[in-house]
């Protein structure tokens, strides 16, 4: 169990460095077409912090169980490091394209193979796989809630914004491609 708690702060470590490494070295650039992001970045920016903070609080002041199994942590774990892991795979799969602010580049293109033949916004999907993660790994069902509820609300304000962008952009080809594939989750949402 030691060595779980060890991977844990370790991962913590590893998401938020990431994260703010994104969003200090992805940003849109002098060329692109900006003014689309309508503060989606800053809220994202609020939202994530504060429930990670809020869902380690709640399960360290109250004790409201999922499961009294330990293997609840285990697979909180494990989707803490798969949602690091494929966003990460999934930002460099994008690469000139990916801005943490809503931007169109240039030369922008629809990206439609790899995860985006299922999903239109892979990285949040598993942005908010790494909330759920937590939330699992905490094993409280408030801090559940609190871990995936506030990326999640920040990050649907941002597929609004983003997406409004893409069709403005790409209209028909946009609106074809989003009739083929599911936000978050594939062949559900």
């Amino acid at each position: 169990m030691k060595a779980l708690q060890i991977l844990y702060i370790l991962s913590m470590i590893v998401w938020f460095l990431s994260e703010f490494l994104y969003k200090n070295m992805l940003k849109s650039g002098k060329d692109d077409r900006k003014g689309k992001d309508k503060s989606t970045l800053n809220i994202l920016w609020l939202a994530i912090p504060f429930s990670i903070v809020a869902a380690v609080t709640i399960s360290n002041l109250s004790t409201l169980p999922i499961t009294h199994e330990s293997w609840i942590m285990y697979l909180g774990e494990a989707l803490i490091i798969i949602g690091i892991i494929f966003r990460f795979i999934i930002i460099r799969s994008l690469g000139k394209y990916f801005t943490v602010d809503v931007t169109i580049k240039e030369d922008h293109k629809i990206k439609k193979e790899g995860f985006y033949k299922y999903l239109r916004h892979p990285s949040y999907a598993f942005s908010l796989l790494t909330s759920l993660g937590l939330g699992l790994y905490l094993n409280n069902w408030l801090s559940l809630v609190l871990a995936f509820l506030p990326p999640f609300l920040a990050f649907a304000y941002r597929i609004k914004i983003e997406e409004q962008a893409l069709v403005e952009q790409f209209g028909d080809e946009y609106i074809e491609y989003r009739k083929t594939t599911k936000k978050l989750i594939p062949f559900l949402y």
